[in-house]
């Protein structure tokens, strides 16, 4: 448990790929983790980490890509049968690894592991071709692990889990059939609470005259979120409501009791195909996605399927106490049920060039007329009194990085960019001289010219370097966020930007710019929202605080991974969501919290590998009982909470260990 075994050894070779096998005995996800320690911080962290994981009692064919460790890919392709692959820390240069530490992250139980077939080699293990006579016995031992996955039978017809039972597993078709045809009979058009409007507001405190529109106000020093009819509005609600096909099946066909044949008649409009790895010389396989939702739906209401899921599910939302669909939800839904929603930009703009991961050349002109391109996209709901308002974008993949420096970036990357044109302006500006420049910063520089090559560590080379890159990274935030901010505006007028939903605030630099939202958005992760919904008003950001995703899991339903908050039991899913929602709603800049997501996520992974116990319904659409309940006794006091009539639930559900990746 947490044992590490030490592969420092790795760190002298010259290959791209490490690849092997593991087998993890168990009966949970086994998530692991190579860490990568740094001889410029000795003694200290490791500066640089991936993480991955592994279905329980499966060999699985694992492969290491060293160029990840130059942090340009947060999220990089899994191998057949592997789970979720995400890359943390700063960018490691080769000769600064001091060690390296592959270990199972510690679990509530033992996990015995096997690991065989080490190899080391410059071919990406999927790109092996068995009859090259040329490969040596080691290629050919991993070769035939990787093209020989395990023949076992893991996912039953209905996409359930064949190795566990649980309290509200399904036994067959016809079970489902009938649940499924009765929700359908008795979903509810209505909320269960006497004493909300229409839109899920609260009738008791009516704050404007209301606009037609969904707005925000602060009043006695609380912010409110205020409906289109004036009244108080706390935005409670998941995240992808939404059939769609996510279960990936790809290289793992022969684990399902049942897939159906790319064109069948019924079944094969189930199926997408999806591209989700652009990083150029990336090696990647072709990502095959199926809907056992949709599979299920079908079975249960035939062609008419979609029509009846889509007053089905929000009906049942609304049955329950939860006012909003969240990010990512079915577009055709939007608007259409009589509940309220966020939507998200389609696209946020991008560049050709990018500065470091996804942040983009924002002094360019050709950002700004990608900009008006994306706000395009709000033209077609900007009248709708449903819509609460629109997020920019989710999680930038740049900002996992803890205290990044944006400028920094600039200059380590060679590319001749706007934001480099626009920061060597401004230290000529700023130092006039070249010598000026060097007495600043410690160096050596022969003229200005020089910092169009790139530039390493820039901000630790004084502690006026390090001013400079700050301040030239705040310029670039505000570039950023207030770009495509002013684009949304001159497009939509009438609805909120609810900002970017930022993963965590791994700098303050981070909430440059927060003018230009109406709602500062988070996705918060943890059992109590208040130190994160506080951090972002010690920044200073005048603003309500909305969460974007947060979720707990268990392992006693059919996903063998708990999510991000792990808890015991289905039960101690609902004692968590309404302590956590509760909170949110005592703080004086919360505004409303929605639930990441509506639907479990598939044993075998969703696109990228994840496989959490994380949905208010599993994949047979069936509503897990203990946590809508508490969805329900939660939302019948939110208001009390959020106007401090009444103090948030003390009782607290049991931890377990986090099982994610």
């Amino acid at each position: 448990e947490g044992a590490g075994l030490d592969v420092t050894w790795l760190k002298e070779t010259k290959e791209r790929y490490i690849a092997f096998t593991m087998e993890a005995f168990t009966d949970c996800s086994v998530p692991m983790k190579l860490y990568v320690y740094s001889n410029r911080e000795p003694g200290g962290e490791p500066v640089f980490d991936i993480q991955f994981g592994v279905l329980p009692g499966i060999r699985t064919g694992i492969c290491i890509d060293r160029s990840w460790l130059d942090a340009h890919a947060l999220f990089p392709e899994t191998c057949p049968g592997q789970l979720k692959i995400v890359c943390h820390g700063r960018r490691v240069d080769p000769d600064e690894i001091e060690k390296m530490i592959l270990v199972n992250v510690p679990l509530d139980k033992d996990a015995d592991i096997r690991f065989s077939s080490f190899m080391l080699t410059d071919i990406w293990p999927g790109d092996l071709d068995e009859k090259d006579s040329t490969l040596s016995e080691a290629e050919k031992r991993l070769l035939f692990a990787w093209k020989n996955l395990p023949d076992v039978k893991l996912i039953d017809e209905m996409g359930q889990n064949k190795r566990k039972e649980w309290g509200s597993k399904l036994h067959s078709v016809e079970e489902m059939t009938a649940l499924l045809q009765r929700q359908s009979e008795e979903a509810s058009q209505g909320y269960p609470y006497e004493d909300w409007t229409e839109y899920g507001g609260w009738k008791k405190k009516r704050l404007t005259e209301g606009s037609g529109f969904f707005s925000s106000k602060k009043e006695d020093g609380r912010w409110w979120l205020v409906d289109p009819l004036g009244y108080a509005f706390f935005s409670v609600g998941p995240d992808c409501v939404v059939a769609r096909s996510d279960c990936r099946v790809d290289g793992v066909e022969k684990w399902m009791d049942w897939l159906p044949e790319r064109d069948d008649p019924e079944y094969g409009c189930m199926y997408e195909e999806h591209e989700k790895w652009p990083q150029v010389g990336v090696p990647r396989r072709k990502c095959t996605l199926f809907s056992f939702e949709q599979a299920n739906l079908y079975r249960a209401f035939g062609e008419d399927w979609y029509e009846k899921w889509k007053q089905m599910i929000p009906g049942q939302l609304r049955k329950y106490g939860m006012n909003t669909l969240g990010n990512w939800s079915d577009s055709k839904i939007l608007g259409t049920t009589g509940t309220p929603y966020v939507t998200s930009l389609p696209r946020f703009p991008q560049t050709r060039q990018n500065i470091f991961r996804d942040f983009p050349d924002v002094f360019s002109e050709e950002y700004r007329e990608n900009a008006k391109e994306s706000a395009r996209a709000l033209e077609e709901k900007k009248e709708d009194p449903l819509m609460i308002g629109y997020f920019l974008r989710n999680e930038p993949a740049w900002a996992f990085v803890d205290h990044l420096v944006l400028a920094d970036e600039v200059l380590y990357n060679p590319a001749p960019t706007a934001c480099k044109l626009k920061l060597i302006q401004w230290l000529k500006e700023k130092y006039r001289t070249v010598e000026e420049l060097n007495r600043a910063w410690n160096c050596g520089f022969a003229s200005f010219d020089d910092l169009n090559s790139s530039q390493e560590h820039v901000s630790s080379r004084s502690p006026l370097a390090c001013e400079d890159m700050h301040s030239f990274s705040r310029r670039m935030m505000e570039e950023y966020v207030g770009v495509p901010s002013r684009a949304c505006r001159a497009v939509d007028p009438n609805h909120m930007n609810l900002g970017m939903r930022w993963a965590w605030i791994s700098d303050p630099d981070v909430v440059t710019g927060w003018e230009n939202f109406d709602v500062f958005s988070i996705n918060c992760y943890s059992f109590d929202p208040t130190r994160a919904i506080q951090n972002v008003v010690n920044l200073g950001v005048e603003r309500p605080v909305l969460i974007g995703e947060f979720h707990f899991g268990s392992l006693d339903a059919g996903p063998c991974s708990t999510g991000l908050e792990g808890v015991a039991s289905q039960k101690d899913r609902g004692i968590a969501y309404r302590h956590y929602c509760e909170r949110a709603a005592a703080h004086p800049y919360g505004v409303g919290c929605h639930y990441f997501q509506c639907y479990d996520q598939f044993v075998l992974g969703r696109f990228d590998g994840e496989n959490y116990n994380i949905g208010l319904f599993d994949l047979c659409s069936q509503p897990y009982p203990e946590m809508m309940e508490a969805v329900r006794s939660c939302g019948s006091t939110l208001y009390q909470v959020a106007d401090g009539e009444k103090e948030p639930t003390q009782e607290e559900a049991r931890e377990t260990a986090m099982i994610a990746f």
